[in-house]
């Protein structure tokens, strides 16, 4: 059975002062105190802008042994879908201090919900295993038309992940799935704010839900089962609002180690 690392997409989030982080904290010691309670965290701010490797030097000696980091790649590879070897380099460059001390979890390729499933687009897909073969990658899909058996086929056989995600049942979305195309298996909850997924003034408004309980004991059998098939088992809430992921997180945590 694989280890269950259960986190947050993000960690430094000044709402979460008062709800997570001790009013007046300075956010250079967000991070550690993060780790006490949490023993992965996924790294989104890479999406923006790809970092000097020394943020993620110094990120790494703040967390303990055996936490690991998962980080998106760079939007220019994913919603521009510029092909740049140099940009591939840069984000490798950037990971390095992570790779070397074994705290990797995987770089994360979220694509848009424009990214259909065609043949130019699956070519794009196997171009990026080839690009970051020092890594352990995964795919996040966003339209539906992507859940095939030949998509799913393709990623077995070039060991890329398939992000599985819990997110509103709208029109042509991801549906909830608990799959495996590699030694990882991978889960990203974002919330099931259906009114504000497409209607939103701010973006953080997509991402304003709280899980029940019942909603996330639905998880639990399906979690400890994919767990018995993968080497590792990375889960993280996106619901960032306000710290609702580090609450619904922690309800997840109590609930696998009690199952």
């Amino acid at each position: 059975m694989s280890k269950i690392y259960i986190g947050t997409s993000g960690y430094s989030y000044k709402d979460w002062e008062k709800e997570f982080y001790p009013v007046g904290f300075k956010p250079t010691g967000y991070l550690n105190f993060y780790s006490k309670y949490f023993d992965t965290v996924e790294i989104n701010s890479t999406f923006y802008s790809i970092p000097n490797s020394f943020l993620f030097l110094s990120m790494e000696k703040k967390t303990p042994d055996k936490f690991l980091f998962s980080v998106k790649a760079h939007k220019s590879i994913t919603h521009e879908r510029i092909s740049d070897k140099q940009v591939h380099e840069s984000i490798l460059k950037s990971i390095e201090p992570l790779i070397k001390a074994k705290k990797m979890g995987v770089i994360l390729f979220q694509f848009p919900y424009s990214f259909y499933c065609n043949t130019d687009n699956i070519d794009y897909i196997t171009s990026l295993k080839e690009n970051f073969k020092e890594v352990d990658i995964v795919i996040e899909f966003r339209n539906s038309s992507w859940l095939n058996n030949k998509v799913l086929k393709i990623l077995r056989e070039l060991n890329i992940g398939f992000c599985n995600v819990d997110e509103p049942k709208l029109p042509h979305l991801m549906p909830r799935t608990a799959l495996a195309t590699s030694n990882i298996f991978y889960l990203r909850f974002h919330g099931r704010n259906s009114s504000k997924w497409w209607n939103y003034s701010q973006q953080f408004e997509r991402y304003d839900y709280m899980y029940s309980q019942d909603e996330l004991k639905e998880w639990v059998p399906k979690i400890i089962e994919i767990s018995k098939e993968t080497e590792k088992t990375l889960i993280y809430f996106n619901n960032h609002y306000k710290a609702k992921a580090v609450k619904s997180a922690e309800i997840l945590k109590k609930m696998l180690l009690n199952s």
